[in-house]
């Protein structure tokens, strides 16, 4: 594979919160990004320069760094026209990595930083004021193409045409596809619910549903 073809990072997009009024009530999220130049330090649960609103649901060590691919911008387009990098709230627009097919406990390696593929989008509220569309949050569901949230392992600095190097997780591994997926069977959630390097919440959700079923 020739470098120019390799994983790369398109876009570093950074972002503090802002309080826009939404349904006529005041609310503060940091969902808007913008595209910054030369290396950023990526550090604790955050790039330089970045924020979130809520740390209850966004933000942390699961949710550090968000990701999104520019070759799903090219699907969305089809039907919202071009975005920019960050429209979707993302640090890293990345080109050349199916992130649906990532899985948890992948590790990309990026400038001097390591991360670790964590979790998939699940999509709120605030990505609908973001796209000016309160139904888009379902239509982003729908589609399931919900990008990767990732670890810092760590700590250093990455910058725009960075390339990313991947070392695939320990298998078995559950994929960032498999966890949005309608209707997953037993043994997948019986694989969701004992693997330890995915977030409490799926873990959680994935025993739900096999009590669910037994019952």
């Amino acid at each position: 594979m020739a470098a120019s073809d390799r994983p790369t990072i398109v876009s570093v997009n950074v972002g503090l919160a802002r309080t826009v009024e939404w349904r006529g009530r005041q609310v503060t999220s940091a969902i808007w990004k913008e595209p910054v130049s030369g290396p950023v330090a990526v550090a604790g649960v955050n790039l330089d320069g970045d924020d979130q609103a809520d740390r209850r649901v966004h933000g942390g060590p699961d949710k550090a760094v968000y990701a999104y691919a520019s070759e799903d911008y090219g699907w969305w387009a089809g039907t919202r026209g071009p975005l920019v990098p960050g429209t979707f709230g993302e640090n890293l627009t990345t080109a050349g990595i199916d992130l649906g097919a990532s899985h948890v406990g992948d590790r990309w390696t990026v400038g001097s930083v390591v991360l670790e593929v964590a979790q998939p989008r699940q999509p709120c509220f605030k990505l609908g004021i973001r796209m000016g569309d309160d139904t888009f949050p379902d239509l982003f569901d729908e589609a399931k193409r919900p990008g990767a949230y990732l670890r810092i392992v760590r700590a250093g600095s990455l910058a725009a045409g960075d390339v990313i190097t991947v070392e695939p997780a320990r298998r078995p591994a559950v994929s960032l596809a498999t966890l949005v997926a309608e209707n997953p069977d037993e043994a997948t959630l019986r694989q969701t619910a004992a693997d330890g390097r995915i977030p409490e919440g799926w873990r959680k959700a994935a025993l739900r549903a096999l009590r669910r079923d037994a019952g």
